[in-house]
């Protein structure tokens, strides 16, 4: 069984800085699979960053050179740092992780509880 925390968010002010973090425990080999969404009251969800193992990493150009996805592998956590904020990055973040469970690759993959982030003008 896997569990998993998002923590981080708040508020700022514009041009302020914030770190999620998703931490996964349990039945945890490693997270292989990490999208970032934001979501605003009626307005579809949007994905704003994703990090797959191997290397891959893909931003969308609205946060694109202001948002770095790391990880710590031996902690299970992975992180949005978000940078140079704007009020239109105000949100409700959620992670949505695949993660690997054993070593047959059999994987589990599942949502954060999604954090409020605010960024004043």
């Amino acid at each position: 069984q896997v569990h998993l925390v998002q923590s981080g968010g708040g508020s700022v002010q514009y041009g302020g800085s914030l770190r999620l973090s998703c931490a996964a425990s349990g039945s945890v080999v490693s997270i292989n699979d990490v999208e970032w969404y934001r979501q605003v009251p009626g307005k579809q969800r949007e994905l704003v960053a994703h990090s797959a193992d191997g290397g891959f990493t893909n931003y969308a150009d609205s946060v694109k050179g202001r948002f770095t996805i790391s990880g710590d592998k031996a902690k299970h956590t992975v992180y949005l740092q978000m940078n140079d904020l704007k009020p239109e990055d105000t949100a409700v973040y959620s992670c949505n992780v695949v993660v690997l469970i054993d070593q047959l690759g059999s994987t589990w993959s599942g949502w954060g509880q999604g954090t409020q982030v605010t960024v004043s003008s």
